[in-house]
């Protein structure tokens, strides 16, 4: 029988505090007592999960130093040099950045990162397919793995992550796409400078996406998507829709995860019941792709690093809500003394 809202408000009053006082703190333990489906959440183990590709696009006419930015980055995250690495291990979150479309191969063998690569970036979105069918499928398919591979080790909480030049970009392709997202809102050049002129990104934007609804309209297929699409959003998507299948908790970070949020809710509705939105990541696109899902973020910190970052910072929030679930006395069980 499955735990229904009422009954875990019903817990929630029952316990030694004013009802409400917590505010959204209180509406976050609900959140994953309904995912869990249990007045006793748990949250540990958790893995933050971070999925690295590059896009062609903004390889197109770049230095051989931004070419291997995701590369650098993605060894440094498996080694612990970047924030979200740092912060998860003082958490004592395990980390798995995965390769599925760097431009350039990792320079290291190390136990955190895995090599599952597709092929080396996707093609340029403004004259081609970012990638096949079959390559779209297959990185879905490392998402699923990737998925049930946590939950093998133990995992409560996933906590996603993501690394590659020219995400943000995609990520607005598929805003427009797959969230009703009107061109006008969907580039914020302040998170993404990338381009140095917005009309260059629109214009991106609006071609890529132009071919998708000029063949299929708003509903997006699997070839729409392989259209635009990235393999590490492709491979995020998967991963969320199976760690929903799992009943885990799936904590998305920015602009990038969200957009992966949106696939899987559209190749498997109902995926959003295990998404817990971090917070805003102070972009428009964002605030339109989360109330597309229905999801009302807990911090308004605009992190925009999205590598985890994000879903990082409510952690700890999200610890104490599962730890004051379970452990908080009950109301009437407390003794008062004699008038």
């Amino acid at each position: 029988m499955s735990l229904k809202s009422a009954q875990i408000q019903s817990h929630l009053d029952s316990l030694a505090k004013s009802h409400g006082a917590l505010g959204r703190w209180e509406e976050l333990a609900a959140h994953l007592c309904r995912i869990e489906q249990s007045t006793a959440p748990e949250i540990r183990p958790a893995e933050l999960l971070v999925f690295a590709a590059d896009h062609g696009f903004a390889l197109s006419g770049i230095g051989d130093a931004a070419r291997g930015m995701t590369t650098v980055m993605m060894e440094q995250m498996a080694i612990g040099g970047t924030v979200a690495a740092v912060v998860a291990e003082s958490y004592g979150i395990d980390r798995r950045v995965v390769d599925v479309g760097a431009a350039r191969p990792a320079r290291i063998s190390h136990p955190k990162l895995a090599n599952r690569s597709v092929r080396m970036g996707t093609d340029d979105i403004s004259h081609a397919p970012a990638m096949s069918l079959s390559e779209l499928r297959e990185s879905w398919k490392i998402g699923m793995d990737e998925a049930r591979m946590a939950q093998l080790r133990g995992s409560k909480v996933l906590i996603l992550g993501a690394m590659g030049t020219g995400g943000e970009l995609v990520a607005s392709c598929l805003a427009r796409l797959l969230a009703d997202a009107p061109l006008d809102s969907v580039w914020d050049t302040e998170s993404t400078p990338l381009f140095s002129e917005p009309a260059a990104a629109r214009s991106l934007i609006e071609s890529a996406t132009d071919r998708v609804l000029q063949r299929s309209g708003y509903e997006i297929d699997d070839a729409g998507l392989a259209e635009v699409c990235g393999l590490e959003i492709i491979a995020m998507a998967g991963a969320i829709a199976q760690a929903a299948k799992q009943r885990q908790v799936v904590l998305l970070d920015g602009v990038v995860s969200t957009s992966a949020a949106l696939i899987a809710e559209r190749m498997v509705p109902g995926s959003v019941g295990s998404m817990i939105a971090a917070g805003r990541s102070g972009t428009r696109i964002h605030d339109l792709m989360l109330e597309k899902l229905g999801l009302s973020p807990y911090l308004n910190w605009n992190i925009r690093q999205d590598e985890g970052s994000n879903a990082l910072a409510l952690y700890p929030l999200l610890l104490g809500a599962a730890a004051w679930c379970r452990k908080t006395i009950p109301t009437s069980e407390l003794i008062f003394p004699n008038p």
